[in-house]
Formats: C-alpha cells, sequence, structure tokens
C-alpha cells in the first residue's frame, strides 16, 4: 500500500501548500475525520472518494486494502507526532509512506506564548493510560507538553497533580488551536480543577520550582502501621535491595508483600521508567500504601490486594525483578510460580532475618538453577542483621 499522510491545520479557511493542492487531483480515494473533510473538500477533484476515520483501526485498514491506488489521508498537525503516521506504521508496516507535515498543536501552543521548546518533553493521555506523565512529573522535567483527551482533560490532569503534591508547575491551556475559538489561558493548578475547556485542547506544564528529592526516604516519613512502627523496609536495606534488582536495567518490577509500600515507592521515585506491581493480603495496607503515594509523589504504581497465590497472574506485565518482602511460609511455591514468568537473566531479592529463610531461599534458588550472587549482610542500629539474597535465573 502506499500513503500519503497530509498534516493540516485548524483554521477555518484551510490552506494547503502547493505541493500538496498540485498533487490531489491525479488522486481519487481519501480519508480522514469528518472535521477533516470539512476543512479541505474544496480541494479535492469532483468523483473523489472519501473514507471516514472513526474508531475501529482494523476495519479501517481492511477498507484501505480494497483499493489498488494510493490513499490520501488527511491528519491534525503533524501526522508524525502522536499521529496517523504511526497509526500507519502499526497496522501497515511494510507500506510505502509520504508526510506533509505541519505544526503539531503542542508546538502550536508554544508559538502563542513565546516558549522556546527545545527541552520540552512530550507526552500523551490520549486514549493512553498516565503512565508517561507520571513518569515525566517524578523527574521534574521543566517544560511538558501534555496531549490530552475527552476524560484526561485539563482539570483532570490538574487535579491529579494536586493529589500526588505536584504543585510546583503552572498549567497553560490552548483551546482551539487555529480555529474560531483559539485561546491560551495560564492557570495555577487550583483554579485549572474547576475549568471546562474547549474540546479539542492541549496543555503545556511549566515547572515553577524544583523539588528536593533525597537519594533514600527517611523512614520516619512513610505511614505506617498502627503499634507496628518497625514494619519497614529500612532505608539502607531498601536501596542496597533494589541496587541488587539492578532496576536500571529492567522494565516490570513486582513487589510482593508491599505492606508500606516503601519499596515500591522508593523504585518508582529512584527509576521512573518502571512499570512497577504491589501486592499484598493484609487489608489495612491498601489505604497506608496510597497515603504513602500521595505522600512522596509516586502516581502510577499497580496496587493488588489479595492472596498472591490465588491472584491471576495473566492480567499483569510479566518482572524481570522481584523483591519478596513477605511469603506466609510458602516460600518454594511461590518461587515456583515466579520462576514460570521470570525471564532468562530475571531477578529475585529476599530480604532474610533468620538463617533458617537465608538457607531455604538458597536451596530453592539452587533446586531450579538460578546464579546466587553472594549475600550482603546489613544491621541498621539495634535492629537485627538483615541478609539481602539474589538470584539471577539462568
Amino acid at each position: 500500500m502506499e500513503y500519503i499522510v497530509i498534516g493540516i491545520s485548524n483554521e477555518p479557511d484551510c490552506i494547503l501548500p502547493d505541493a500538496v493542492r498540485h498533487l490531489l487531483p491525479s488522486h481519487k480515494v481519501f480519508s480522514g475525520g469528518k472535521r477533516h473533510y470539512e476543512l479541505v473538500k474544496k480541494y479535492l477533484p469532483a468523483h473523489h472518494q472519501w473514507i471516514d476515520i472513526q474508531g475501529n483501526m482494523p476495519a479501517l485498514f481492511e477498507q484501505f486494502r480494497d483499493h489498488n491506488g494510493p490513499i490520501v489521508v488527511f491528519a491534525s498537525g503533524d501526522p508524525l507526532f502522536y499521529g496517523f503516521a504511526g497509526t500507519i506504521q502499526k497496522f501497515d508496516p511494510s507500506a510505502d509512506m509520504q508526510v506533509y507535515p505541519y505544526f503539531n498543536s503542542i508546538q502550536l501552543l508554544c508559538h502563542a506564548n513565546n516558549l522556546a521548546y527545545a527541552s520540552l518533553v512530550n507526552v500523551s493521555v490520549h486514549g493512553r493510560s498516565w503512565d508517561e506523565l507520571d513518569s515525566a512529573l517524578i523527574r521534574q522535567a521543566p517544560i511538558l507538553g501534555v496531549l490530552t483527551d475527552q476524560l484526561k482533560t485539563p482539570a483532570a490532569i490538574a487535579q491529579r497533580m494536586l493529589e500526588y503534591n505536584f504543585t510546583n508547575y503552572r498549567m497553560i491551556v490552548g483551546e482551539d488551536l487555529g480555529g474560531l475559538h483559539h485561546t491560551s489561558t495560564v492557570f495555577e493548578l487550583n483554579d485549572a480543577i474547576n475549568y471546562t475547556a474547549h474540546p479539542l485542547n492541549c496543555v503545556i506544564l511549566l515547572r515553577t520550582s524544583r523539588r528536593s528529592f533525597s537519594h533514600g526516604i527517611p523512614d520516619h516519613l512513610f505511614y505506617g502501621l498502627e503499634n507496628r512502627p518497625n514494619m519497614i523496609t529500612k532505608m539502607p536495606i531498601r536501596l542496597t535491595s533494589l541496587s541488587c534488582l539492578d532496576l536500571a536495567e529492567r522494565n516490570v518490577f513486582w513487589d510482593i508483600g508491599f505492606c508500606t509500600g516503601s519499596v515500591s515507592i522508593e523504585a518508582r521515585r529512584l527509576y521512573p521508567h518502571l512499570r512497577i506491581v504491589a501486592f499484598e493480603q493484609r487489608p489495612e495496607c491498601s489505604e497506608l500504601m496510597d497515603e504513602n503515594m500521595r505522600r512522596h509523589s509516586t502516581p502510577g504504581i499497580t496496587k493488588v490486594m489479595g492472596d498472591f497465590f490465588e491472584t491471576d497472574l495473566l492480567g499483569y506485565p510479566s518482572p524481570d525483578a522481584v523483591f519478596i518482602g513477605g511469603h506466609g511460609g510458602r516460600l518454594e511455591a511461590l518461587i515456583q510460580r515466579l520462576d514460570v514468568i521470570l525471564p532468562s537473566q530475571g531477578r529475585i531479592v529476599l530480604n532474610a532475618v533468620k538463617e533458617e529463610s537465608r538457607d531455604q531461599f538458597t536451596k530453592i534458588t539452587q533446586a531450579f538453577n538460578y546464579r546466587l550472587s553472594a549475600p550482603i549482610v546489613i544491621k541498621v542500629d539495634d535492629h537485627n542483621p538483615i541478609t539481602i539474597l539474589t538470584a539471577e535465573k539462568r
């Protein structure tokens, strides 16, 4: 298949470049959204065919394949910027494609506010999860461009940022950029949560100050279980355990038995690229995790409550790093479950207080032919020594 993908503005009197206007008469099949058709139909040849782009992409590309000649597709802004050019590459990887881009919406909003955008980080929550935005905020990107949708609106973004204490940003909302009702408005987050924006909008987030994040969160800054202040993986042990997991080179981290959430939260702060899934059986730990995530500005941790052995693990991304914070006396069964999904060179770390736990972990992982690292023993204050054990799947 051959595609010619043309990015256009949102202006009512949409003006196409000469190079684009000259190629249109020699083509018959055109495609785009209904709004795009209203903007460009004056340029199309008399006996053209138009294919509407709606939600069902596999069906759309089946329609495209029914035609022998090239398909001319109109898209908003820059089709290579979270746009239809990427959709073509996904659904028709072998296609020939020629792209004529226009400015994307984030660029237009920067232009409207005289913002230099060489260092701008672009993210999208349009039909996507919060992951890209969460990671960029944890990294404290100085300027962020955000593509929104009908659910993840500027107000919803501001609400989420306030919930997780990202108060060191100001928001610029661009609406109907290039259209009849185009506006650009600067908001404090507290004001943005009550604002209803035009359906066509995008957002720029400007960092107003840099928050100080220590390498390692002091233990007393975590909310803990009532009457059990020592039920937390202490900071030196936490940081060493995460180091043993080699998380900078990993993609998905599972924290089994998260309790206060300290290990997951520390990992989220230090390695914002990670997808983190945290498991816990005790119901009282659920709100505790939520409170600590909000306190330490670490959204995006997937929390799973219930017995790990009864949980359907297929619904979660498979880990390449696992921290075992609790196993309920069923360590062998736990490692057996993990072994099925852990890839080669995947790592497991366990903190052992008792010699019995250390010996059991060593015996079980050796039986599964894992490579064991030298144990690390740490004693914090007057607490019992902890042995940090690391096993890597061959």
